[in-house]
């Protein structure tokens, strides 16, 4: 579906919400729910459990949660207006894992 600047952040260690997260743009809110649609559909095909889904009427984000694997699919002003890469990246310190 050709999502743009698409950013993995690599988890472990940091929280134990997932293992992953990955964020993704579109150019619009439609073609953001494009995105969705075809990822949601992809992990049915693949015999994923149904992941949750958050955002999808409005469509400037959408946040599809696997349960190992978070992703974030923005319009390019929604990402850049709360910037998850700063909030999750490197520079991040770790936190403590729950359980």
């Amino acid at each position: 579906m050709k999502a743009e600047d698409v950013t993995v952040i690599d988890l472990v260690g940091k929280t134990s919400l997932a293992d992953a997260m990955i964020i993704a743009s579109g150019r619009v809110n439609r073609h953001v729910a494009s995105i969705a649609e075809t990822l949601i559909e992809a992990l049915k095909g693949a015999g994923l459990p149904p992941p949750k889904v958050e955002g999808m009427p409005a469509c400037d984000w959408v946040l599809i949660d696997t349960g190992d694997i978070i992703v974030h699919i923005f319009r390019p002003e929604v990402r850049e207006f709360y910037n998850l890469e700063k909030m999750w990246g490197a520079d991040r310190p770790n936190e403590r894992l729950v359980g």
